[in-house]
């Protein structure tokens, strides 16, 4: 099964940054790779939240539609809040 997230890059970098996002429900994340620039994006918590929880979404190719161009990346990391239902951060590789 393949997924598709629909992403922006961000701007502003940071904790403050990242937080305002996390509290206007959305989800801070990266792609990085080697011999390629990272790129800082977010998207909407509810792109994510019901498809994180299949196993095939950390072994598959994922695409990333960022302003019309699709990246194909695979999840190099996830942070989950504690005790909530909540994802905080998402590491992307490029595939």
């Amino acid at each position: 099964m393949s997924y598709t997230i629909n992403a922006v890059t961000r701007t502003e970098i940071g904790k403050g940054s990242s937080r305002r996002l996390r509290h206007a429900g959305k989800v801070p994340a990266v792609i990085y790779g080697p011999g390629k620039e990272p790129v800082s994006i977010k998207f909407e918590h509810k792109d994510i939240i019901n498809i994180q929880l299949n196993d095939n979404f950390y072994t598959t190719d994922l695409t990333i539609a960022i302003e019309g161009k699709e990246i194909k990346v695979r999840v190099k990391a996830i942070q989950r809040h504690a005790f909530k239902q909540l994802v905080e951060h998402i590491d992307f590789m490029f595939a």
